[in-house]
C-alpha cells in the first residue's frame, strides 16, 4: 500500500462523490473494469466517496453514462494538482527563477585564483600569465580553456616551471606549482679536453681558454682533440728549466663548429591523401548529464558529407558544488578529402623538404643546413626511392676530463 500511495501521489488522484441509490455499486463497476479504487466510504444511504488515479477519469466518465449515478469531484490530489497550484502563482515562480539563474550564474564566474608551491617571482609570473589567458577572478568559466590546456600553456611560457598542477573546485582556480632547479656541474673547473664529437671541416673556431690543436679547415674525426687543457709549448726541444715549471691544466673552453655531412634515405609516394577544411562549420550545444545528453541550440546536423568535431565539456557550478550537469559545446567543421598526385620532380623535391625537417629535429635549433643534393632516386611501384646528402655547419664539441696523471 505503501508503494501504490506513492505512485498515485506522483500520477494525482482526485476524489469522487457519487449518488443514487446504492452507490456502492458503482464502485464495484469501476473496479471489475480495471479502475484502481480505494478509501471508499458510505456517507448516507445514496451516497458514496472514494478515491481514483487521475488517468483513471476518462474510463471512469465512460462507465457513468451507463448508469444513473451522479459523480461530483470533491478534491484533487497529488504532484501534478500541486505544481499547477504553484504555478498559478506567476510572481513567485518567476522570482525563484530569476534567483535560480542569477545563483548558477555567480556559481560560474572565477571568484578566486589561489598559487602555492612556488617564490613570490614566479608566482607574480604566473598571475600575469593566467590573466592573459582569461583566467582571473570575474571571468566566466565557460569562456577559459580547460585545466589540461591551461597547465601545458604555462609550462610552455614560463620556463622556470618544472611543473604546474591546475584544479579547479567551484569557483576557485588553485594552481600549483614546482619551480625547476637548474643542476650545474659538480666540478665545472675541472680540467678536460674539448674533443671532437663527430667527423667534419672546422669552419669556424674561437678559444677562450685552453691550446688550440686544430685550425680552420682541418679535417677531423671523432675523439681528435680540438682544444687541450694543457697551457704552454710541448716542443720537447724545450729548455729543461722551463719543462721543470709545471703549469697547471685548466677547463678548456671554446667554440668550434664544423662543416659535417649527412645521408638521409626516404621514399615518396607520387600519389597522396590528404585532408583539409573548407571554412564552414557550425556549433551545437548540449545540457549532459551522466550518459545522456540534451541538444539545447544547434539541432540540426549541417549538410557535411565528412566532418570534424572539436567538442568542449564545461562543468555547471551551483554555488561550491559541482553539479552533475555540464554544457557541451560541439564545433562542427566540413572536411574534404582529396587525392592529388605529384610529379618525379615534385617528389624529389617534397622529399628533401622532409629529410632537411628531419635532420633539423635530430640535430636541434642550432644546426644550419648548408645544401642538399640527391645521391641516388628509383621509382618502385609508384614510390620514389631516395638517398640525399645533407651538408651541415654546427657545433661539434664534446667535453673530456683530462688525465692529470699522463
Amino acid at each position: 500500500m505503501k508503494y501504490r500511495n506513492g505512485t498515485v501521489r506522483a500520477t494525482g488522484y482526485v476524489t469522487i462523490l457519487v449518488k443514487g441509490t446504492a452507490p456502492e455499486l458503482f464502485f464495484q463497476k469501476c473496479a471489475s473494469e480495471g479502475i484502481m479504487v480505494w478509501d471508499v466510504k458510505k456517507l448516507d444511504k445514496d451516497a458514496c466517496e472514494g478515491k481514483i488515479k487521475l488517468s483513471d477519469i476518462q474510463k471512469m466518465k465512460q462507465i457513468r453514462r451507463k448508469t444513473i449515478y451522479k459523480v461530483s469531484f470533491t478534491g484533487r490530489n497529488g504532484y501534478p494538482f500541486l505544481m499547477k497550484r504553484f504555478f498559478r502563482k506567476k510572481p513567485l515562480v518567476i522570482g525563484l527563477m530569476i534567483s535560480f539563474l542569477f545563483f548558477l550564474f555567480l556559481s560560474n564566474i572565477i571568484w578566486e585564483v589561489k598559487i602555492t608551491g612556488v617564490p613570490r617571482d614566479i608566482e607574480e609570473k604566473i598571475d600575469k600569465q593566467l590573466s592573459s589567458y582569461g583566467v582571473h577572478p570575474g571571468a566566466w568559466l565557460f569562456s577559459i580553456d580547460t585545466p589540461t590546456e591551461i597547465q601545458q600553456r604555462l609550462i610552455n611560457d614560463i620556463p622556470e616551471l618544472l611543473w604546474a598542477g591546475v584544479d579547479q573546485k567551484g569557483t576557485t582556480f588553485y594552481l600549483e606549482g614546482v619551480e625547476k632547479i637548474i643542476v650545474q656541474e659538480a666540478d665545472p673547473e675541472q680540467p678536460r679536453n674539448l674533443v671532437a664529437s663527430k667527423k667534419g671541416v672546422i669552419t669556424k673556431m674561437y678559444v677562450s681558454k685552453g691550446t688550440p690543436m686544430v685550425k680552420v679547415n682541418d679535417y677531423v674525426e671523432p675523439g681528435d682533440i680540438l682544444v687541450s687543457g694543457v697551457l704552454g709549448n710541448t716542443d720537447e726541444s724545450e729548455d729543461e728549466d722551463e719543462n721543470n715549471k709545471r703549469i697547471e691544466p685548466i677547463a678548456a673552453e671554446a667554440e668550434v663548429t664544423a662543416n659535417t655531412w649527412y645521408e638521409v634515405s626516404l621514399t615518396v609516394p607520387l600519389q597522396y591523401n590528404y585532408e583539409r577544411l573548407t571554412g564552414n562549420s557550425k556549433k551545437k550545444f548540449f545540457l549532459k548529464t551522466g550518459a545522456f545528453q540534451f541538444p539545447i541550440w544547434g539541432f540540426k546536423d549541417p549538410p557535411y558529407q565528412d566532418v570534424h568535431r572539436d567538442i568542449k565539456e564545461n562543468k555547471i557550478n551551483f554555488l561550491k558544488w559541482e553539479l552533475p550537469v555540464s554544457v557541451i559545446e560541439t564545433v562542427l567543421s566540413e572536411k574534404e578529402y582529396i587525392q592529388a598526385e605529384r610529379s618525379k620532380e615534385e617528389a624529389i623535391k617534397a622529399g628533401m623538404e622532409q629529410a632537411v625537417i628531419q635532420l633539423k629535429h635530430e640535430l636541434g635549433p642550432d644546426a644550419e643546413i648548408l645544401s642538399e643534393k640527391v645521391l641516388h632516386e628509383t621509382i618502385e611501384r609508384g614510390k620514389v626511392n631516395l638517398n640525399i646528402y645533407v651538408s651541415v655547419e654546427e657545433n661539434i664539441v664534446k667535453q673530456e676530463p683530462l688525465n692529470q696523471g699522463d
